[in-house]
C-alpha cells in the first residue's frame, strides 16, 4: 500500500457538562482528525486533541505539523511511512493522529478477547458539595471508578477525599492531581488520607521532579502512578527503573501513538509492571484505537481511563464499541 495523500480536517464535540482539572477547564473538545488514502482506496483515520497545557499542542501547531510530515510521507509505502514518522520533529499528539492511521491501513485494530472491560468516570475538579453529589450520581447509574479531579487547595482535597471514602466507601478513588502540589503538600495529603480506601494517587508534583515523586511514593503505601512524568518509552524505564512510581499512565497522545503504546505496553508486562491506559478529551476514532489497546493488554492495564464518550453531550455513531455507563463491549460486526 503506496500513501497517495494524506489531509486534515478540524473537529469539535460539546461535552454534557465543563471538565476542569487542576490544568484547564473544557467545553467543547477540539480535535484534529487526519486522512490518510492509499493508492487502492483505502482510508485510515486517525485524530489528535488540542492539549497544549499537557502535550505544548494546540489544533495550529497539530495542523502545521501533518502538513510539514506529509511531503516526507505521501507516496511511499505505509510501512515505510510509519518509520519515518516518528523519526521527524513533531509534537506527540500530531505524530499519534498520523500513527493511528497508519496502523489501521496495517490492519491493528483487531480483538484477541472480546470480553467487557470497565472505564472510570471523571469528576470534576469543583466544591466540595458538587464533587460530592457527581459522585454519588455516578455511583448511582452503576460507575464507582471514579477518577477524582483536585486542585492546588490540598485542604480542599483532603476535605473532598475525606467526604468521598465515608461516604461511597465501595467506590475505586483514583485521585489524580494533574501536578497540582509541591513536595511538602503532597506529603500532607498521603499522611492526611493514608488509612482511607484509595486506589492511588496521580502525579502530585510537576513532571520533571522525579527525586519528589520517588520521595512520595517512598512515603506511602497508597500506589503512586506516573503521568505527565511518562511520555515515551524511555521516560517509563527512567520512572520504573528508579523507583520514583508504583504504575504509569500510558496516553497515545503523550507517547506519539499505538505503535509507540504497544512498545510500552509489552515492556510493562515483560517487567510486570502495572499500568493505566488513559486518554485525554478525545475524538471516537481515537478513542477507538485506545479502546483496542485495552481490550488486547488486559493483563496488563489495570485501569482504564477512556471515559470521553460519557462526557459526550450527545452519543457518537463512529465508535466500535458500546459504552452502557461504564462497562464497555466490543459491537458485534
Amino acid at each position: 500500500m503506496i500513501v497517495k495523500s494524506i489531509s486534515c480536517e478540524v473537529k469539535y464535540i460539546a461535552l454534557k457538562t465543563p471538565f476542569i482539572t487542576a490544568l484547564r477547564r473544557v467545553e467543547t473538545i477540539e480535535f484534529v482528525r487526519v486522512y490518510v488514502e492509499c493508492g487502492d482506496g483505502k482510508v485510515g483515520i486517525g485524530e489528535a486533541p488540542a492539549t497544549m497545557a499537557i502535550t505544548g499542542e494546540n489544533i495550529e501547531i497539530i495542523m502545521h505539523s501533518i502538513s510539514q510530515a506529509k511531503d516526507e510521507l505521501v507516496g511511499i509505502e505505509v510501512k515505510k511511512a510509519l518509520e519515518l514518522l516518528h523519526k521527524q520533529s513533531i509534537g506527540s499528539s500530531a505524530k499519534a493522529a498520523l500513527d493511528m492511521a497508519f496502523m489501521s491501513l496495517l490492519g491493528f485494530f483487531k480483538l484477541e478477547n472480546t470480553r467487557e472491560i470497565q472505564t472510570d468516570i471523571t469528576i470534576s475538579l469543583n466544591d466540595v458539595h458538587t464533587m460530592l453529589e457527581d459522585a454519588k450520581k455516578a455511583c448511582k447509574e452503576g460507575m464507582d471508578i471514579l477518577k477524582v479531579k483536585l486542585g492546588s487547595d490540598v485542604k480542599h482535597a483532603i476535605d473532598v477525599t475525606c467526604k468521598l471514602s465515608l461516604t461511597l466507601p465501595k467506590a475505586k478513588l483514583l485521585i489524580d492531581a494533574n501536578q497540582a502540589w509541591s513536595l511538602d503538600e503532597s506529603l500532607e495529603y498521603v499522611n492526611a488520607v493514608e488509612n482511607l480506601n484509595i486506589e492511588l494517587i496521580e502525579q502530585p508534583v510537576i513532571a520533571e521532579d522525579l527525586d519528589s515523586l520517588k520521595l512520595i511514593t517512598d512515603a506511602t503505601k497508597i500506589q503512586i502512578l506516573a503521568d505527565e512524568a511518562a511520555f515515551t518509552l524511555e521516560d517509563v524505564k527512567k520512572v520504573m527503573q528508579n523507583r520514583s512510581a508504583d504504575m504509569i499512565n500510558i496516553k497515545l497522545m503523550k507517547c506519539g501513538g499505538v505503535s509507540r503504546a504497544v512498545e510500552i505496553l509489552e515492556y510493562a508486562r515483560e517487567k510486570k509492571i502495572k499500568c493505566m491506559l488513559g486518554s485525554m478529551l478525545e475524538g471516537p476514532y481515537s478513542i477507538n484505537a485506545a479502546l483496542y489497546l485495552a481490550f488486547n493488554y488486559r493483563d496488563v492495564i489495570e485501569y482504564v481511563d477512556l471515559d470521553s464518550p460519557l462526557l459526550y453531550k450527545e452519543r457518537s455513531c463512529e465508535l466500535d464499541f458500546t459504552f452502557d455507563g461504564s462497562k464497555i463491549s466490543a459491537k458485534e460486526c
